[in-house]
C-alpha cells in the first residue's frame, strides 16, 4: 500500500515538473525559440488551429523566426494572430514568408520576465507541496500500519518533496541565467 501511494505521488510530482518545464520553454528570452509560438492559433477553415500545423516554422538565425504557410491565403490570418498574441513581436510579411524579428530585451524587461519565471516556480513548488499533503493524508489514513512504518514513509515523502523543490530551484536558476544573458 505504501509503495502505491509513493508511486502515485512521484507520478504527480513528475507531471508538475513537466508542466513547469513546458511553461518555461514558452518564456521569451531574447533569442528566437519556436516554443514561443505554441500558443498562437489561427482560424483555419473555421477551426482554431496551432500555427505549426498550417505553416513551416524555422529559426533562421538567433534573432529571427521565419514562417512559411502552406497556403498563401493564410499569410494575413497568421500575421493578425501574431499581432493579437501577447508576444510583443511585430511580424513582417513579404507575400511569401512572414519574418518575426526578435528584438533584444531591455534590462528592465529581463528583470520583469525573471520575476514572472520566479512566480511560476513558486506556483510549481505549491503544487509539489499539495501533492505531498495529499500523500501524507493517505499514509496517515492507512489502517493496520505501525506508527514507525508511517513515520518512515512520511520521511520518504518529505525527502522526495525536498528533492523536487531543489529541482525547481535549479530549473528557475537556469532559466534566469538564460534570460539575463545578453
Amino acid at each position: 500500500m505504501f509503495d502505491e501511494i509513493m508511486e502515485e505521488m512521484k507520478q504527480s510530482m513528475a507531471g508538475v515538473m513537466e508542466a513547469l518545464d513546458r511553461d518555461l520553454q514558452k518564456t521569451r528570452t531574447g533569442r528566437a525559440n519556436l516554443n514561443m509560438l505554441d500558443a498562437v492559433r489561427i482560424s483555419y477553415y473555421g477551426t482554431m488551429t496551432p500555427l505549426n500545423q498550417v505553416a513551416a516554422l524555422a529559426v533562421a538565425d538567433p534573432r529571427l523566426i521565419t514562417i512559411k504557410p502552406w497556403e498563401k491565403n493564410l499569410l494575413i490570418d497568421i500575421e493578425r494572430a501574431i499581432v493579437n498574441s501577447d508576444l510583443g513581436i511585430t511580424p513582417s510579411n513579404d507575400g511569401e514568408l512572414i519574418r518575426l524579428p526578435i528584438p533584444p530585451l531591455s534590462q528592465e524587461r529581463r528583470i520583469d520576465i525573471c520575476k514572472q519565471v520566479r512566480s511560476r516556480g513558486e506556483d510549481g513548488k505549491i503544487s509539489i507541496r499539495n501533492v505531498r499533503r495529499d500523500a501524507n493524508e493517505l499514509l496517515k489514513a492507512i489502517d493496520g500500519s505501525s506508527e514507525d512504518d508511517v513515520k518512515r514513509e512520511l520521511k520518504r515523502v518529505q525527502d522526495t518533496t525536498d528533492q523536487k523543490v531543489r529541482d525547481i530551484d535549479e530549473l528557475i536558476k537556469t532559466k534566469e541565467a538564460e534570460i539575463m544573458a545578453i
